[in-house]
């Protein structure tokens, strides 16, 4: 495939292969992705961010114990045929949104925790040699449209390659994946050259990296010489970097926020974030947090 061909992103890879290990010991059993932001588990927003982009195909590149995470998507018989006959309509339409598609769910697995590369790479099989999504699901982007919608509307019109960024301090660029690009200021930007953690001071932008791409299917060829880089892992940004002299590569400024949903503090910010939009309970929550200040 010529990556001049601007080929629908019918397919989006979830990494769910972590331990959660910042998270234990509420992680000892529960996957990570299942730990709940406002009302559906991590997994869940991001889900729905992919099918909202117009994705097709889901593929979970898991690890052990992971088995909950492929029946939160499943058909739930017992509990659609509670509700309904509890007249629980609204409850019902939620858990009917949370199925995952016949035939759309494929899964993978990831031994051994080798990097966020290598985990794209054990996908490569179910991928094939077309474009598509890599969405990190601990990481939610919340804004007036779905980051990967806004993603596939930018690579509609460039082709090739996109990633999300976002601005962050100076002081914390050592922490991310960072951007070299000539027109920082832009909304969209032509990609130079990527830094994974650079050191502190060295950082060629405050542009990081946010856990939303779209890549074609050349970057497995990169992939596969397991080359290791920062933390003596097989790192995606490496990979990336690789493709930006023979490929179209952008760099798509987000319009909303991130939350780093890892890290206890962003999970906790995340949950007031959502809760304080949820037209249920958004003013309890108001109300609440004025009791903390």
């Amino acid at each position: 495939m010529s990556s001049k061909e601007i080929c629908p992103v019918r397919k989006a890879v979830f990494p769910v292969a972590g331990l959660g290990t910042r998270f234990l010991p509420a992680t000892k059993v529960m996957p990570k992705e299942m730990l709940p932001i406002n009302d559906r588990p991590l997994i869940q927003h991001v889900f729905e961010e992919a099918r909202e982009a117009g994705i097709e195909d889901f593929i979970f590149v898991t690890g052990r114990q992971k088995e909950m995470l492929e029946e939160h998507f499943d058909y739930q018989p017992e509990l659609e045929k509670t509700l309904e006959s509890r007249n629980k309509t609204d409850m019902l339409k939620k858990v009917r949104d949370s199925e995952m598609p016949a035939g759309r769910l494929f899964l993978t697995r990831q031994p051994r925790p080798l990097g966020l590369g290598h985990a794209i790479w054990c996908a490569a099989k179910l991928v094939g040699n077309e474009p598509f999504a890599v969405l990190l699901p601990d990481v939610l982007m919340k804004g007036p449209e779905a980051c990967l919608k806004q993603m596939t509307d930018v690579y509609n019109k460039t082709g090739g390659n996109i990633i999300a960024v976002e601005e962050v301090p100076d002081e914390e660029t050592y922490k991310y994946g960072i951007l070299d690009t000539d027109n920082p200021d832009d909304e969209i930007m032509k990609v130079k050259n990527l830094v994974e953690k650079p050191e502190p001071g060295t950082a060629p932008s405050n542009m990081s990296v946010v856990g939303r791409y779209i890549l074609q299917p050349e970057i497995f060829k990169h992939l596969s010489a397991f080359e290791t880089g920062a933390g003596g892992e097989i790192q995606l940004t490496d990979a990336m970097a690789k493709l930006i002299d023979g490929e179209s590569f952008h760099a798509m400024r987000f319009n909303g926020k991130s939350y780093d949903s890892g890290s206890r503090l962003g999970f906790i910010e995340a949950n007031i974030a959502y809760g304080l939009s949820d037209p249920e309970i958004g003013e309890g929550v108001k109300e609440l947090l004025k009791q903390y200040k």
